[in-house]
């Protein structure tokens, strides 16, 4: 209850303040559908930015052009130079950003991921209103496989990530009704266990504590990988294959009548497990089959280039930059020429050097308000 209290007292004091304006909100319909236009539905998974160039080669050959990069943002990372020569480069390349927010590990005390709090949605809020976009739609993943214990800071629960999802709503759209919003990507094998929850048990739980919690964002991710074990051909069709998304969003119109667009933003197969050839098949008979959903904007692997680690057996390119066969099949997959609403780009820093301080979260008009208003939310954190 204190809980419930705090978030709409936080909420009452931004509207106070003049930060969010919930009319404005309620009517602003900024964002296009992307199953509305042309869409080149290929993407892929990236881990530094420098990474756009090689990923543009993957997803835009072929006759295709404007595909998706899925990349993660630390909140340890907002770095104002470098993220916007990222968005200025995507828009040269014809590549649409999906930016998934996360905060930073917590592994020397939990092995896992801290746990998020409403002062990092309005930082990620502010500092992502400070970049120039490279299309219309500027789509935001809230987290990553939140379902999972070591995600949420030891012990995943939906009700706070319920929470904090529609306060993202609320705060990303009061800066800009352009944000396409979407929900966490889930662990599709996951089980719930008191810690960790499989993927049903916790989307039920967020609309028990959030009611229409579904009706308020725009899009759904979905990590439909092959499991078990990621290593079930494409003909096996599973709430924990690569048909995870249809079960998912099936389960979620329960709970809304919201027709919500999938992103596929991680898939793919042990390459320990299989041939290149064989994977390569299975990416191919899944693009044709039940990855060819009307209801999916983009199918985007994990991942392009993951070096020395646990995520080499899922890599597209290995060490020495040596392209393997699946990235090979990737670029021989007939593609569409995808063609996004146009964003009203101005250039912010384009190709000028300057000095930009890393962590300057907000335009000179809002400076002194986000100043206070991060105080006064810091005292009903640390308060309640």
């Amino acid at each position: 209850m204190r809980k419930m209290f705090r978030y709409f007292l936080i909420v009452s004091l931004l509207t106070i303040v003049g930060l969010i304006n919930p009319i404005n909100i309620k009517h602003a319909q900024a964002i296009y559908d992307p199953l509305s236009v042309p869409n080149n539905k290929i993407g892929i998974h990236i881990l530094f930015p420098d990474e756009i160039d090689k990923a543009k080669e993957l997803i835009n050959s072929n006759g295709g052009d404007w595909g998706y990069v899925v990349i993660p943002i630390r909140s340890d990372d907002k770095d104002l130079e470098k993220w916007q020569k990222f968005m200025d480069r995507a828009a040269e390349l014809h590549i649409i950003p999906i930016i998934r927010i996360a905060t930073h590990g917590d592994f020397f005390e939990l092995s896992s991921w801290k746990k998020p709090q409403d002062a990092d949605i309005l930082d990620f809020a502010n500092f992502l209103d400070s970049l120039d976009w490279p299309v219309k739609n500027r789509y935001v993943i809230i987290f990553n496989e939140v379902n999972r214990s070591d995600e949420w800071e030891g012990e995943a629960n939906p009700g706070e990530y319920a929470r904090l999802l529609s306060y993202a709503v609320i705060v990303f759209k009061a800066k800009n009704p352009d944000y396409f919003i979407i929900s966490a990507g889930l662990d599709n094998a996951a089980e719930t266990d008191g810690e960790t929850y499989n993927q049903f048990d916790f989307l039920r739980s967020m609309n028990q504590e959030v009611a229409g919690i579904f009706n308020q964002i725009d899009g759904i991710s979905s990590h439909s990988y092959p499991n078990p074990a990621f290593s079930q051909p494409p003909s096996v069709l599973t709430p924990k294959s690569i048909s995870s998304f249809q079960y998912e969003i099936s389960y979620i119109r329960k709970f809304t009548n919201k027709s919500l667009p999938v992103f596929i933003t991680e898939t793919g197969w042990d390459q320990t497990k299989f041939s290149d050839q064989a994977i390569s098949n299975f990416f191919k008979e899944a693009l044709y089959g039940v990855w060819s959903d009307p209801s999916v904007v983009t199918v985007s692997p994990f991942l392009l280039k993951a070096g020395a680690g646990p995520f080499e057996k899922f890599s597209f390119i290995k060490d020495r930059d040596i392209e393997n066969g699946i990235y090979r099949s990737f670029l021989e997959i007939p593609k569409t020429k995808g063609i996004p609403g146009e964003s009203t780009r101005s250039a912010i820093l384009g190709n000028v050097q300057v000095d930009i301080p890393i962590k300057d979260f907000s335009d000179s008009n809002k400076k002194n308000n986000d100043k206070s208003i991060k105080k006064v939310i810091k005292w009903f954190i640390l308060g309640f």
